[in-house]
């Protein structure tokens, strides 16, 4: 049975695009495997909190070392890992905000990109000395953007920062590849906003599809 671990990061609910797919894309799944289990996440509405100088002291800190309120600082990072290890499909619906990851976004993988638990330090791999821990996982990135031509040779290229940030902490999520679906031109609320999103949600049934069966 797969299990897939859903992150939702828009601050908006119903009228959220990047929750909307997310929707398409659980419910498509859902046709092939129904015993599919899924752990939501909701951190737009429900932020984690950003990290503190008492959560890095006890995140290097041996667990048998560790006094119980430092024990207590990583209990939700903790709670948040063990999601992230169960998980099979990893799915993060998410808006740019301001050319990047919403802020509630960022906090959820600071708590989860964390020593020991989902990545090893050691100097004596040179200078490379970081290494993931998770492994086998398949990262789909469902994202709606107000402004348009982030991919490479468009408009916006050196603008969008949302995907090239994933896709460098992708390892320590436990996926090597990213899937992404994506809406643009929310902003202009035009034609092409509309053929964007009509094509988005044709991929992303024909992603969940495709991954699935595979």
């Amino acid at each position: 049975m797969t299990t897939i671990l859903r992150i939702d990061a828009s601050a908006r609910q119903a009228r959220s695009l990047s929750r909307m797919l997310g929707d398409r894309f659980i419910d498509r799944w859902q046709q092939t495997e129904p015993q599919a289990a899924v752990i939501r996440r909701d951190v737009g509405t429900q932020p984690p909190p950003a990290i503190s100088e008492a959560w890095i002291a006890a995140a290097f800190t041996p667990v048998e070392e560790r006094s119980a309120q430092a024990t207590a600082t990583l209990a939700l990072s903790n709670t948040l890992i063990d999601e992230l290890e169960q998980a099979d499909v990893l799915v993060i619906t998410t808006p740019m905000y301001n050319y990047g990851m919403p802020a509630a976004l960022k906090a959820w993988v600071d708590q989860v990109v964390r020593i020991n638990r989902t990545f090893t330090f050691d100097l004596g791999r040179g200078d490379r000395p970081l290494e993931p821990i998770l492994g086998g996982k398949q990262l789909v990135v469902l994202t709606s953007s107000g402004e348009f031509g982030f991919s490479a040779g468009q408009l916006n290229e050196q603008a969008g920062h949302l995907l090239p940030h994933l896709r460098s902490v992708a390892g320590y999520l436990g996926a090597k590849n990213i899937h992404h679906v994506g809406t643009e031109y929310q902003e202009f609320g035009d034609e092409r906003f509309e053929k964007s999103k009509a094509e988005a949600k044709k991929q992303v049934v024909a992603l969940a599809a495709a991954l699935s069966t595979d």
